[in-house]
């Protein structure tokens, strides 16, 4: 599992005093991104030599995220591998209480793409390979 700490902004915050609901997606994005970047450690652009697109995300709210100074954990993990996608889960985690509270999770499915057509293709043998050494069930 792949861990990435996530500071609150100001900008985050909606009028109930909390992050807007919207702002969770951008959080699992940045996690999201960092992620497969290291996953089979490219020098450079990832998607320049892998490009995916997200095809669909579900994001299951569990408790208001606020604004403070200690970040927020968001962990990646990989799910599940097919021929040409895959299944990321994500969580967003306080770990500075007592044990850990999950505030969000989320589940994505990218699809591997062509760079220049961008017509589905199947995931590469590198690709494929650093995806199932990663599947776990977090």
């Amino acid at each position: 599992m792949f861990t990435h700490p996530v500071l609150v902004r100001w900008s985050d915050i909606d009028s109930y005093d909390h992050v807007n609901n919207v702002r969770y997606f951008d959080y699992f994005q940045e996690a999201r991104i960092l992620f497969l970047a290291q996953l089979v450690g490219v020098s450079g652009d990832y998607f320049a030599q892998y490009p995916v697109v997200l095809a669909s995300q579900t994001v299951d709210y569990k408790r208001p995220v606020l604004l403070r100074q200690p970040p927020y954990d968001v962990d990646v993990w990989v799910e599940a591998v097919g021929t040409t996608s895959y299944t990321l889960g994500s969580r967003i985690v306080d770990r500075t209480a007592a044990g850990e509270e999950v505030y969000a999770t989320a589940v994505s499915v990218l699809v591997a793409v062509d760079g220049s057509t961008h017509a589905k293709r199947e995931l590469l043998p590198a690709e494929r390979e650093a995806l199932v050494r990663h599947v776990s069930a977090a």
